[in-house]
């Protein structure tokens, strides 16, 4: 009983923290994005990913990110596309072969005015490079943490 008790005090100790930030000036998404909303959030100082639903924290993992600050782009993104075994467009490498940097899958968001199919997480073929400062914008992940991330994640997820 005691176990079921703390459990239901931290589900509603979490709960009013997050009740008490939607109501707050200081909630830092728009209006249109509640708690419990599925989230990806990429934390470039660390380079760190993290993939929130329903309020709980699915998977966290080590990414690497743009070779300099500005490279990958910073704010609200919705994701638009998503691809398995993505085809390399800028060395016309198809999806599969083991030269193609992408990976096995594509995630792609909004950024800069874009359709998705510019920034994206994506796997890589430099495994690696994972934890390091190497892209040209978009975001790297280890294979597993990508196909795990692409299976739950719909179009349409900020």
């Amino acid at each position: 009983m005691r176990w079921s008790w703390t459990k239901r005090v931290k589900n509603v100790r979490v709960f009013l923290v997050l009740f008490i930030l939607a109501g707050s000036p200081f909630w830092p998404f728009d209006a249109e994005f509640l708690p419990g909303d599925p989230l990806i959030i990429v934390n470039k100082k660390t380079n760190e990913l993290a993939w929130v639903d329903q309020g709980e924290i699915r998977l966290r993992t080590k990414v690497a990110t743009g070779k300099t600050n500005d490279l990958t782009p910073e704010g609200i993104f919705t994701v638009k596309v998503k691809a398995v075994n993505p085809y390399y467009r800028k060395k016309n490498i198809p999806g599969g072969d083991q030269r193609n940097p992408l990976g096995s899958r594509w995630i792609g968001f909004d950024a800069k005015g874009t359709d998705g199919r510019i920034y994206g997480l994506h796997g890589t073929n430099q495994p690696h490079s994972i934890g390091s400062y190497v892209s040209e914008g978009c975001i790297r992940l280890p294979r597993m943490s990508l196909e795990s991330l692409y299976a739950q994640v719909e179009a349409g997820v900020r």
